[in-house]
């Protein structure tokens, strides 16, 4: 399906991929058609794309889900989930997870290009990315408890880690509006720029990210996010084991 019909499109740019949200007449609100093509994407990727960047068109990332959709009553509606079986609803959100969770493969590094408002699913995209460079205009918010429900496109736990469980509690349980600059002290923000400069720190940040030998990011990236749960040992054999796959494939003696 065309951009036009998902509202949402992906371009690839030799190592670099390109995700944007294109709904700006309703400030990027998600709908489940959107989720499903961004569920293909990872798919669809090349198989030389290092750096998948996400953002959205216009004056907002992503302004949440599009209420206009879920309320009313066709496929992806509330009022179609609640009438599913337990098990069978679970299982359609998952389906909706997908669309998040492919930005957490270890071969990729995804960068969320934040401007304007993130808010609910807009927010929890940003989450899903691994880093986050947000314009100084960006407003996020979790704002699903102001609709009674809870987040559950894969961001708690990505907010959990980022910022500890209590400030994690308040923010979902409050459904409060942060500024970028909230954001960037809490530790949400990779960095943090004026709008007009958000295309160029995302560019910069990308060619760093680049710069480096691909296996190697692939294993410190692996390492990082492994980290948490780990104990000290266990990340300290993971160190070892990630360094004699590096020494051995550097001395062509790799698998």
């Amino acid at each position: 399906m065309t951009a036009d019909a998902t509202g949402v499109r992906l371009e690839c740019d030799g190592p670099v991929a390109t995700v944007t949200l294109c709904r700006p007449d309703v400030l990027n609100a998600q709908t489940p058609a959107m989720w499903r093509a961004m569920s293909t994407f990872s798919r669809e990727l090349p198989g030389d794309v290092r750096v998948v960047v996400v953002r959205g068109e216009g004056r907002a990332f992503s302004a949440g889900l599009d209420l206009s959709v879920a309320g009313a009553s066709g496929p992806g509606s509330f009022a179609e989930l609640a009438t599913l079986p337990e098990q069978e609803c679970a299982d359609r959100i998952a389906e909706f997870q997908a669309a998040f969770t492919w930005l957490h493969r270890p071969d990729i590094i995804s960068v969320a290009a934040v401007q304007g408002h993130a808010i609910g699913a807009g927010f929890q995209l940003a989450l899903a990315c691994d880093l986050r460079v947000l314009a100084q205009d960006a407003k996020l918010s979790m704002a699903e408890v102001t609709l009674g429900l809870v987040p559950d496109l894969a961001g708690t736990k990505r907010l959990v880690e980022l910022v500890g469980y209590s400030r994690a509690l308040e923010i979902c349980a409050t459904g409060r509006r942060m500024d970028a600059a909230e954001a960037d002290r809490i530790g949400l923000a990779t960095l943090v720029v004026p709008p007009a400069e958000l295309d160029g720190a995302v560019r910069d940040l990308t060619i760093g990210l680049l710069a480096g030998n691909r296996d190697a990011v692939i294993e410190i990236k692996a390492l990082l996010a492994g980290a948490t749960g780990r104990s000290h040992a266990e990340q300290q054999r993971a160190e070892r084991e990630a360094q004699t796959r590096r020494l051995r494939d550097l001395a062509g003696r790799g698998e």
